[in-house]
């Protein structure tokens, strides 16, 4: 299970759902096909900046955070890769990606964060990162359009 879609359900759950505890969170993603356990539900809520707010009879429940910040917006992602990147090659469904020694784990993050669902997922050591394409994806597809934000204005 992709730590992205996990975290999609859990956003669109507690936005239609009252939810009050951990044990009603993982029984609605139980519900919804996604198996966790207790240590993923607070491990996520952490990473995804769950607030817990008053409900109407006194009680609380989870919600997004108001004031928190767009995980890697566009602009801040074009930024990064921009300011980072020194190549991108491909080869079967793996992309290689080169950055400025220290960035990988950086720009690995905003790419396990962003809304490119052709991403499995990605390794990242100091200055390289290994992006896997998603069975039947394109790579020379992912590569362009990472390429296409080192292009951008």
């Amino acid at each position: 299970m992709k730590k992205k879609y996990r975290y999609a359900k859990i956003r669109d759950i507690i936005q239609k759902e009252v939810i009050e505890t951990q044990e009603e969170l993982a029984a609605a993603l139980a519900d919804e096909g996604v198996s966790v356990t207790q240590a993923t539900i607070s491990r996520d809520i952490k990473e995804l900046m769950l607030i817990k707010i008053p409900t109407e009879d006194g009680r609380y429940r989870y919600a997004v955070s108001p004031e928190q910040p767009a995980l890697f917006a566009k602009d801040r992602f074009i930024s990064l890769f921009q300011g980072t990147i020194t190549s991108i090659q491909y080869s079967g469904n793996l992309v290689v990606i080169q950055t400025l020694p220290g960035s990988a784990q950086a720009v690995a993050y905003a790419l396990d964060n962003t809304d490119i669902q052709e991403i499995v997922g990605t390794i990242a050591g100091d200055d390289t990162i290994l992006l896997v394409v998603a069975e039947g994806k394109d790579p020379k597809k992912v590569k362009d359009r990472l390429y296409s934000f080192l292009r951008e204005a």
